[in-house]
């Protein structure tokens, strides 16, 4: 494992404990080069999984794709980097628990970061949302936010 600040081959580690979903191994290091630390984490290999294009294209499942798509929604908005990641291992696992014969639908995948995200946050969940659902023009977006703001009503009704 590479130091990302200086770029050694040799550390230690100082800390080892399952994920929160336990579908792996998170471990701090120290840089035995510069002294600094960083986290790694620890999976199990998986068979490839396969995400199926809207125009029918088939490509690898890319975790790094759905981080930053996550990331862009995020930006500037008081979401921890252990909180993208966190929602991106969920993502991941959840498009391998739902997909029978290995391949999973791009829609699949978007719906499951858009429940994520509401989650979290409205603002994100909505950024992703207009790209996602690639609004066009001003009335649909209108109405996710609409939506949105009912179920946010809704919800304080029940709370009271």
């Amino acid at each position: 494992m590479r130091c990302q600040y200086c770029n050694s081959t040799e550390s230690k580690v100082i800390d080892s404990r399952p994920t929160e979903d336990g579908t792996s191994i998170r471990r701090r290091r120290e840089c035995v080069g510069c002294g600094k630390r960083f986290t790694t984490y620890e999976k199990i290999e998986q068979l490839p999984l396969i995400v199926v294009k809207h125009d029918g294209r088939r490509e690898t499942f890319d975790a790094a794709k759905v981080r930053s798509g996550i990331l862009h929604a995020c930006q500037k908005l008081p979401v921890t980097a252990q909180q993208i990641e966190e929602i991106t291992s969920r993502v991941e696992q959840g498009a391998y628990r739902s997909s029978a014969d290995g391949e999973i639908s791009t829609e699949r995948i978007g719906d499951m970061v858009m429940a994520e995200l509401k989650q979290l946050n409205d603002v994100a969940y909505v950024r992703f949302a207009a790209v996602y659902r690639k609004f066009t023009d001003l009335s649909t977006f209108m109405e996710e936010l609409q939506k949105l703001l009912n179920e946010s009503k809704a919800d304080l009704d029940h709370e009271e």
